[in-house]
């Protein structure tokens, strides 16, 4: 397991119940998953602005022969 530090946030309270209510899950987990998707943003943006410029070749009859 990673290092982890203990940090204090203050929120508002209706952005916490309804990020809470939305996971299903404790404070913890629910920060700690925001902190992961705005994490992946960065990857999601890169990604993005390859979009067109990319020319992939994909035979799907050859793909699902291998099944």
């Amino acid at each position: 397991m990673a290092e982890t530090r203990k940090i204090t946030v203050e929120v508002p309270a209706d952005l916490l119940d309804q990020a809470l209510e939305t996971s299903g899950e404790g404070i913890t987990r629910t920060v700690r998953r925001g902190l992961a998707l705005v994490a992946a943003g960065r990857a999601y943006d890169e990604l993005r602005k390859l979009r067109g410029k990319l020319k992939l070749r994909v035979d799907l009859d050859r793909l699902r022969e291998d099944r």
